[in-house]
């Protein structure tokens, strides 16, 4: 069980989640992940909509889903927001299938957060590099 402060509650939440973070699939989940405050608990949400099948189904994705969160959570304590969509695969996977493309997905997803934040960190707000160069090398006037 996730405690409620690692838990995404609001649909704003979720959006801004969804709309401003890095996304990752996979056959049974579709992963999106966001930095927080880095001082902030990671919370983290789930999707799991009627597609994936009956409410014994969508439970059962959701409990495992929910474990697969909690075990991530050691890992990546602070700092993130997590929003997992369970694809209708998800309700005839194993376990370990659900286990293995979750994990796929987080790595990806915060692989490319590292890059991102560092492309952003690398370039000031006016599209410059450190030294005032633009990204081709030509110095902005």
């Amino acid at each position: 069980m996730l405690a409620a402060r690692n838990r995404l509650r609001t649909s704003t939440d979720f959006s801004k989640t969804v709309r401003s973070g890095v996304r990752n699939g996979r056959r049974n989940v579709v992963l999106y992940t966001a930095t927080i405050g880095a001082d902030e608990p990671s919370r983290i949400g789930f999707i799991v909509s009627k597609a994936v099948g009956n409410a014994v189904a969508r439970n059962l994705v959701k409990r495992r889903l929910r474990e697969a969160g909690a075990v991530s959570l050691r890992e990546y304590g602070t700092g993130f927001a997590i929003v997992v969509r369970a694809l209708p695969a998800s309700a005839t996977a194993s376990w370990q299938e659900l286990l293995a493309d979750y994990n796929a997905a987080l790595e990806a997803t915060m692989k490319r957060l590292q890059g991102r934040d560092q492309r952003l960190a690398g370039t000031g707000s006016n599209g410059t590099g450190p030294n005032g160069t633009t990204q081709e090398g030509t110095q902005r006037a």
